[in-house]
């Protein structure tokens, strides 16, 4: 793909995107989109900053907040002084976007939950960062027990702005069903994995010995016009679920 052409698709998806969304945002949405779909391959090297800022009609603030923002995410390569490219290895989600309330009921188990906490409160600095939102916004800070016939499996904490859920009350079970109901369900996720082993808190919440493995999982999730619906950390007992990949060649 040429750099005009480039240009003109960014600017045709731009123009379709919520205007209320942070312009940076809204441009890390359209160009994920390009690199994703596949029609930014890996390796490309963007145009320089201070033409293709002027060439999409935006200061060279708001498109380096977008360009480091990809980076962050691993689907761009900035070096100090050299060009911007696509990186070679873009980071995917292992399966697809589904609630634990879907993975139970795929696999004939009946999923639960019994609340440790709800809170509705401004967000630490933390969540701030993570929602990319400021401090006088107000957050759903709901910890979960999740269980599958009866069995808990996972100690969940969500951070979900108020804008995209009115109640806590209005999760029956699955939090996306919940915020598809507000015109909220995320599209897409980031999400991170690493082996940790069971807290205190864990022991007593998912009624496991200590030294129990862990599957701390972060997750990020996303609306189609690029704005964090949810941030959340759970933590499976790793003697009990497992995580499994279909490799086809």
């Amino acid at each position: 793909m040429g750099e005009d052409e480039l240009v003109e698709r960014l600017l045709l998806r731009l123009s379709e995107t919520a205007s209320g969304v942070p312009l940076y945002r809204r441009l890390m949405g359209v160009l994920e989109a390009e690199i994703l779909a596949g029609r930014l391959r890996h390796g490309v090297v963007l145009p320089g900053e201070r033409g293709f800022a002027e060439a999409l009609g935006v200061s060279r603030v708001t498109l380096r907040k977008a360009l480091d923002g990809l980076a962050a995410e691993g689907l761009l390569d900035r070096r100090q002084g050299a060009k911007t490219a696509v990186a070679a290895r873009v980071e995917k989600a292992l399966f697809g976007l589904t609630s634990f309330s879907e993975d139970m009921r795929s696999r004939g188990l009946e999923p639960g939950y019994h609340w440790i906490d709800k809170a509705l409160l401004r967000p630490s600095p933390d969540e701030m960062m993570a929602l990319g939102v400021s401090a006088a916004t107000l957050v759903w800070r709901l910890e979960r027990v999740r269980t599958a016939d009866g069995r808990p499996l996972a100690r969940e904490l969500s951070t979900v702005p108020a804008a995209f859920l009115e109640t806590a009350e209005a999760i029956d079970g699955s939090l996306y069903a919940a915020l598809a109901a507000r015109g909220a369900h995320p599209v897409r996720a980031l999400q991170r994995l690493r082996a940790a082993a069971a807290t205190a808190a864990d022991q007593a919440a998912l009624d496991c010995p200590a030294g129990t493995p862990i599957l701390a999982i972060q997750r990020r999730c996303f609306l189609a016009d690029g704005r964090i619906v949810e941030v959340s950390q759970s933590r499976y007992r790793g003697d009990v679920y497992d995580f499994v990949v279909e490799l086809t060649r």
